[in-house]
């Protein structure tokens, strides 16, 4: 079969929709889209919720394949694209960077395979894929210490010694597992201690790390983590 006669099977024709030839790109979308899922899984840098947001690309990249197919073979359907689409309103925030160029990459897909260039956008998608991994793994270690955090930990207790001793455990725990631990508040009152640490993290699972080393020598004590990137203004 040659490249003719494989055209003609999936009718590729600007002005007919072949739906043969939509299975197909749905098909390809939706393993591209599982691809790009996976690696923002392994390789992305976000803390949080990086399973429940990656579920959102095969949707997109699904989603822009019909658009693309649909309004191709029109221009009325084109203009009526337009006007449907200015009533939309996304409201969910974007707290990283990284996850809005996994957005644009599902949609470039996604349009890519809607207009019938299937072999260049696969190619085009694994490559960039591939060259992420590669920068993702020799900068391992400037994206861990890059990642800051803040770290608020409390303890209820009347016994100065107990607070004293606290303090002291705290920052050898801070010093172990993160890199350039900075002290920002520190409280004592009667019957607490309240302390806040902006730092970096030294490796992936320095959180768990912190924590179970905390609760093994004071079960009560509060550890709150809070992602400064994903405040407002910073």
């Amino acid at each position: 079969m040659n490249a003719s006669d494989f055209e003609s099977l999936l009718n590729v024709n600007p002005d007919n929709l072949s739906l043969l030839g939509m299975l197909i790109s749905l098909t390809i979308g939706l393993i591209l889209s599982i691809c790009i899922r996976w690696h923002f899984v392994r390789y992305g840098s976000t803390l949080s919720n990086r399973e429940e947001f990656g579920q959102v690309f095969p949707f997109i990249l699904l989603t822009t394949v019909l658009i693309i197919a649909v309004v191709k073979s029109s221009l009325a359907l084109s203009l009526g694209l337009v006007g449907a689409l200015s009533i939309v309103r996304f409201r969910t925030p974007i707290k990283e960077p990284e996850e809005l160029a996994y957005l644009f990459i599902s949609i470039a897909a996604g349009l890519g395979l809607g207009a019938n260039q299937t072999i260049v956008t696969v190619v085009s998608v694994l490559i960039i894929l591939l060259f992420m991994a590669i920068i993702n793994k020799s900068s391992i270690g400037v994206s861990a210490s890059g990642k800051k955090l803040f770290i608020s930990i409390d303890l209820e207790s009347s016994e100065k010694k107990d607070q004293e001793g606290f303090l002291d455990l705290t920052n050898s725990i801070m010093k172990q597992y993160t890199i350039e631990p900075d002290l920002r508040r520190f409280d004592i009152r009667d019957k607490s201690i309240e302390m806040l640490y902006l730092v970096n993290l030294s490796e992936e699972g320095s959180l768990d790390k912190i924590v179970k080393a905390i609760k093994s020598t004071h079960p009560d004590a509060g550890v709150t983590f809070l992602d400064q990137n994903n405040l407002p203004g910073v």
